[in-house]
């Protein structure tokens, strides 16, 4: 087993130098792999949404919509950038173009899809604020929705604040959802005066007296919707969302009492929304008709009940194919948006047209779709340690004890017998080793000799079952107990808490040297002292889920870059500090019409100081009672009043220093 230490300076990278080292490297690895094979081995050509590819020199690429056409530049070109700013490593970065093409598709496909088929209603779609509350992607959504006048859903009096002020059009909705207290409810109200279409969502019984309360003290008629419970159930992480004990939304019996409360009080009239959710990523567009067929129903019994219904709100769901199959398993969808739009439409309008109601206008709130493909987290690779056995000496030592000996049979011996029964033995024999470790009866040296053969002799068993056509299972998970440890320079739990959390996979792959066969099967660390901090998850090349990733062996002198794609919804939102670790550098970027790239935004990540002072550590006194102790280290002449000042300068520094690896 062997530590790789991080022997390469974290330069900037330019397209030229990264192809030049690959032909350095020499011709065989250029000559028995492709850049197609690179496309197919990571997937690209599935999840990239024809946003993300490979170049011909190797380098992934990123192809994005512009007023003049498709332009596409590397992502080498957008890292050698970022250094050129003094962005270190782990950045998130932001493309613009891509969020403005979703929301543009978003719109043009229920357009495309109320004109085909004659519906009477129009469309306006919403985007949830909790998917991602970052105020550049919300300004950028709201500047290219404009036109399509989109709106923004709130589900707490924060996100009502952000709503208000970055709302543009009076035509885009505000719907307010979660669960509301008096000052949430005066904040919509307020909107509400300011000219806003403004609904408040009900979501428990209780809120609607508030909301009745609060609108004659604002003599002001509420716009009302309420979210309905379905009994409608989904696959998938987010199921809890649907059914009879979905947390949240009315009951049929709630929803008969909210009626009548608003008939009591007359504000009937102001009940104009029906809303449902039935999860965060449906797959399977069965579910999306089914749980909008039921929705039907419901919206039908309300308006033969005589509530002025005139907007139907489905909530999110619209999914993200992270893995690329066009499936229904948990990472995909079976479905593409103009079939969504069309089956959502189609739905409702036969349901209605049955029984002479009007059609609604209808409401999305597609936020993972829209925000998922805009941000790639770029990291760079420490260090790696592998699992590779060393040369064994030769002579071998004298006296060494039978679990060794035996363990030297079966090396000698793997060709004559089956893999699986030598597999066996050695398992057996190393677990003698270093139960007489632990006895005292093996020295260290010996114990080393023992796991050494173990690695030599379950390799050669990994590499010779490849010929077999078929592999034992146990072999077959063999192969990934000898898989590289790559080291990356980012925390999981605040960059990608959602692999952690709910083990969503996401596309991972190099950001260069993609025309060389990579050669080692590996998992990625990251920077975190926890066992979980760690990609081990990831999407094959068929589409099936890995427990490696093929990476190529890093090069002394050269950097090694991963990107970590799709990674626009709620990952930036749902970070924590394990360990410390703050929120990293962001890069907002923008592919100009002339094919260059435009840095229309930096935020720079936590400091360490920034970071302490969250968990209520005060930096200044920290710094303070630093200096103490080093001034008292001076009088019992520890140290010299220089060293004094050079440590005092080293913790002021750090305490404004990034808090992952620097330069």
């Amino acid at each position: 087993m062997t530590a790789i230490p991080r022997q390469f300076e974290q330069g900037p990278l330019d397209s030229a130098s990264v192809s030049d080292a690959s032909t350095s490297a020499g011709l065989t690895a250029q000559h028995d792999w492709s850049i197609e094979q690179s496309r197919e081995l990571y997937g690209v050509g599935r999840w990239g949404l024809g946003y993300f590819d490979i170049d011909p020199r190797g380098n992934l690429s990123v192809t994005a919509p512009t007023p003049a056409g498709h332009r596409s530049v590397s992502m080498a070109a957008i890292i050698d950038g970022l250094h050129q700013r003094e962005l270190n490593m782990p950045v998130m970065l932001r493309i613009e173009n891509l969020i403005d093409d979703r929301v543009v598709q978003l719109n043009s496909a229920f357009a495309e899809a109320i004109a085909q088929l004659e519906y009477r209603g129009a469309y306006r779609s919403v985007f949830p604020i909790k998917v991602n509350q970052q105020h550049h992607v919300i300004d950028s959504i709201g500047r290219s929705g404009q036109r399509f006048n989109h709106g923004l859903e709130a589900g707490s009096k924060a996100e009502l604040l952000v709503a208000i002020s970055s709302v543009r059009s009076k035509e885009s909705l505000i719907v307010c959802n979660g669960y509301k207290d008096e000052e949430f409810v005066d904040l919509g109200f307020t909107a509400c005066q300011l000219g806003y279409k403004c609904f408040f969502v009900l979501e428990t019984l209780d809120e609607l007296d508030l909301i009745i309360r609060r609108s004659k003290h604002f003599e002001i008629r509420p716009l009302i919707g309420a979210r309905v419970k379905l009994m409608t159930k989904v696959e998938g992480h987010w199921a809890g969302d649907s059914g009879d004990r979905s947390l949240f939304g009315l009951t049929t019996v709630e929803l008969i009492s909210a009626v009548d409360a608003l008939q009591a009080s007359d504000m009937l009239d102001c009940f104009q929304m029906l809303h449902f959710h039935l999860g965060s990523q449906l797959t399977n567009i069965r579910n999306v008709r089914d749980g909008l067929k039921e929705a039907c129903r419901f919206y039908i019994g309300l308006v033969q009940d005589g509530v002025p219904l005139g907007y139907l709100d489905l909530g999110g769901g619209l999914a993200v194919d992270y893995d690329g199959t066009a499936s229904t398993q948990p990472h995909s969808r079976n479905y593409e948006l103009r079939e969504y739009a069309c089956d959502i439409v189609e739905t409702v309008m036969e349901s209605l047209d049955a029984n002479g109601i009007d059609h609604p206008v209808l409401v999305t709130e597609s936020g993972r779709w829209t925000a998922a493909p805009m941000s790639v987290l770029i990291f760079n690779i420490l260090a790696v340690t592998n699992f590779d056995p060393d040369e064994l000496p030769n002579p071998l030592p004298h006296d060494l004890c039978d679990p060794v000996l035996e363990m030297v049979k079966t090396l000698n011996d793997l060709g004559k017998r089956r893999l699986q029964e030598s597999y066996n033995d050695v398992l057996y024999y190393r677990t003698q080793v270093r139960d007489l470790f632990k006895a005292g009866k093996v020295t260290l040296r010996e114990r080393a000799l023992g796991e050494n053969l173990y690695l030599k002799i379950v390799s050669e068993i990994v590499a010779r079952s490849q010929t077999l056509e078929r592999v034992p299972s146990e072999l077959v998970e063999l192969s990934e107990s000898l898989s590289d440890i790559y080291y990356g320079n980012f925390s999981v739990f605040q960059s990608l808490p959602d692999a952690w959390a709910i083990e969503q996979v996401f596309p991972v792959m190099p950001l260069h040297r993609l025309d060389e066969k990579p050669q080692r099967k590996a998992i990625i660390a990251d920077l975190t002292c926890d066992c979980d901090g760690k990609l081990d998850r990831f999407i094959g090349a068929e589409g099936e889920i890995e427990r490696t990733l093929q990476l190529h062996r890093l090069k002394s002198g050269q950097p090694y870059y991963m990107g970590v794609f799709l990674v626009g919804a709620y990952q930036e939102t749902l970070g924590d500090l394990h360990n410390l670790f703050g929120d990293n550098n962001v890069a907002s970027i923008r592919v100009t019409e002339t094919g260059d790239v435009e840095f229309v935004e930096e935020v720079c990540g936590d400091t360490i100081a920034e970071v302490l002072s969250y968990v209520e550590h005060d930096p200044a006194k920290m710094l303070a009672r630093f200096r103490d102790k080093a001034e008292m280290a001076v009088r019992e002449q520890r140290i010299s009043v220089q060293t004094r000042q050079q440590m005092i300068q080293l913790f002021r520094a750090s305490l404004q220093g990034y808090t992952y690896f620097e330069e």
